[in-house]
């Protein structure tokens, strides 16, 4: 039976050149290795390596690996607030980015906007708010956050340490590593690899701000604080035994996408997103659920299907395509398509020609 391609937003399509890169791991030991050797230091290295050179990530940034992007908001929030968070919140996981700083004791605030609106400009917040969580990417509703609205954020809030969700964008997105403090993000969506792995970016601000806290006898988490993090990341180790078959494995992918060019990879991402959302307006049967092309994400198309989502799923899966489903209140009438570099052009021209078709 041929097999379906995935475009569920996470875990989506594994990238084209991970059964060969898991061989190779397999007939070379990597699962079974110690996270101690010289050996996971090396596929350590190569993933920082290969990431400052494929997203531009600044030297004064370091980078570290959790279980995934979910732990990066505990985590965060532990090591980075002592009293009080900002939230911006347009879909289900950035309203779950503020509930864990709720539900960890802190003083969150939020401005939120309903489900397929997003944050074009940022007003100046109050001088105490100590880090601004933004979403640039909403995978539940397929809203983006323009990057001018994130260097707006910066330039009115110069003391607070900005934190970016991208974990449905990345590698996508050029960002500018000066206006932001943390980025994080895990694999299993636009880099093509089995779930379980976040990896975490932040600057040398963030740590100092988490060491603050840690001297004023501020409880900032556990094995996985973020200065423990930091110290492990600096000898290309890890506080914990990590998931060492998925660092190798990043490694790898971000080699090969390196040798693509990231320059070819976000052509192709605007290039496909346009294909797909092109068809959908032209489409009877589904509908952009972003009206606003400025806020339409370029890694998550989201559509509106109405009463008819199980029949068209349906109809798409007959064809080899298999979207994601809605997203909590949206499941039952959205359809949700992951646009990852593992995607290619020809699969989305004909999936645009069999929405064209129904």
């Amino acid at each position: 039976m041929k097999k379906k391609i995935c475009l569920a937003p996470g875990p989506s399509e594994l990238y084209f050149t991970v059964e060969g890169h898991l061989r190779a791991a397999l007939r070379e030991g990597v699962p079974s290795l110690s996270h101690r050797s010289r050996q996971f230091e090396g596929y350590y290295r190569a993933v920082v390596d290969g990431l400052r050179a494929l997203l531009n990530v600044p030297a004064d940034y370091s980078i570290a690996f959790t279980s995934s992007a979910t732990e990066i908001w505990e985590r965060s929030i532990q090591s980075l607030v002592g009293e009080t968070s900002h939230h911006y919140v347009n879909g289900a996981f950035s309203k779950r980015y503020f509930e864990i700083a709720k539900l960890s004791g802190k003083r969150a605030t939020h401005a939120t906007v309903a489900d397929g609106l997003g944050f074009k400009v940022a007003a100046p917040l109050a001088e105490a708010v100590e880090l601004i969580a933004l979403t640039h990417n909403e995978t539940s509703t397929g809203v983006a956050m323009p990057l001018t609205a994130l260097q707006q954020v910066r330039s009115q809030n110069a003391n607070a340490l900005i934190i970016v969700d991208a974990v449905s964008s990345l590698p996508y997105p050029s960002f500018d590593y000066s206006q932001v403090d943390s980025v994080f993000f895990s694999v299993q969506k636009g880099f093509g690899l089995p779930a379980g792995l976040g990896v975490w970016l932040f600057n040398q601000r963030c740590v100092e701000k988490s060491l603050m806290l840690q001297e004023q006898g501020k409880f900032i988490g556990t094995y996985h604080t973020l200065p423990a993090l930091w110290s492990y990341a600096e000898k290309n180790q890890t506080p914990s035994t990590p998931n060492v078959l998925g660092i190798y494995l990043l490694g790898k992918v971000v080699a090969d996408m390196l040798e693509k060019g990231i320059h070819a990879i976000r052509k192709e991402t605007e290039y496909k997103a346009a294909v797909l959302y092109h068809a959908l307006e032209k489409s009877s049967s589904l509908k952009p659920f972003v009206t606003d092309p400025e806020l339409r994400s370029q890694t998550v198309v989201v559509a509106e299907v109405g009463e008819r989502q199980a029949e068209i799923g349906k109809l798409l899966a007959e064809k080899g395509f298999e979207p994601g489903d809605g997203y909590g209140v949206h499941k039952k009438h959205h359809l949700r398509f992951a646009n990852f570099p593992t995607h290619s052009k020809e699969q989305y021209e004909c999936l645009a020609d069999v929405i064209a078709a129904l």
